[in-house]
């Protein structure tokens, strides 16, 4: 569903990302971790049309981003990293928006509104002015628009950020009703939310990939789990780029 080839991107002299490949099926969940400026949130926005790569290609759904971004961007759900949103309006009113942007007519526009309202649970805050939200309320109304065209393929920077431990859950137990019929890339710093959501980890460093593997087999390359792993991941491959 989700294939990346060859994916470069560079600002000015720092390499952001750096031949960059892999594939996401149906029924994946993909952990995409890195420390902060390793190129997790360049990747996520290059795969949704928001950003161009330098070289390389992201195909969705047979889809390239590159040549048929308008249909590549149809196949997905995005979430990016702030959530931005249009603090005037209410999330009822924005979520509207969104469904109108996707071309939903009016009957489809009100059942994936009440949908995407009860999975984000933001009920009680759907009349209230997006500006009165707190963050993790705000950040949940970016996941319900991420979900409103029911798209087969969700990238997700950093959903649970600004969440509550219970709105974690809620998040998880979400996530893990929609992964069977979708292809899920979930980029957080969050290692514990890995192997409660994850069924594939990736890892990049100055936007090169140093694993690819489950989150079980990840987590037993060292006594101290999958945060001993990801560090030593991270400093093996500083010292080996110097």
């Amino acid at each position: 569903m989700l294939e990346l080839q060859n994916l470069n991107k560079v600002f000015g002299d720092n390499v952001a990302v750096s031949g960059l490949s892999f594939g996401l099926q149906k029924g994946e969940v993909l952990g995409f971790l890195g420390q902060n400026g390793a190129g997790k949130s360049t990747t996520m926005r290059m795969i949704a049309g928001v950003l161009e790569p330098d070289s390389g290609d992201a195909v969705l759904n047979g889809h390239s981003i590159v040549s048929a971004r308008r249909e590549a961007q149809s196949q997905i759900g995005y979430l990016p990293e702030g959530a931005p949103l249009y603090r005037d309006m209410t999330p009822l009113t924005f979520l509207r928006f969104i469904a109108d942007a996707h071309g939903l007519n009016k009957i489809a526009r009100r059942d994936a509104v009440d949908r995407v309202i009860a999975d984000a649970r933001i009920a009680n805050v759907a009349d209230q002015s997006i500006s009165s939200l707190s963050k993790g309320y705000r950040r949940r109304v970016g996941l319900a628009a991420a979900l409103i065209n029911d798209p087969p393929i969700l990238l997700l920077d950093e959903p649970t950020d600004g969440l509550d431990p219970i709105q974690k859950r809620a998040v998880r137990a979400l996530v893990a009703r929609m992964a069977p019929e979708k292809a899920i890339v979930i980029s957080t710093h969050t290692l514990e939310e890995v192997p409660a959501m994850c069924s594939r980890v990736v890892v990049i460093n100055n936007g090169m990939m140093v694993a690819d593997d489950s989150p079980q087999a990840l987590a037993a390359r060292k006594p101290g789990g999958l945060e001993e792993v990801f560090i030593s991941l991270a400093n093996n491959h500083e010292a080996g780029v110097r």
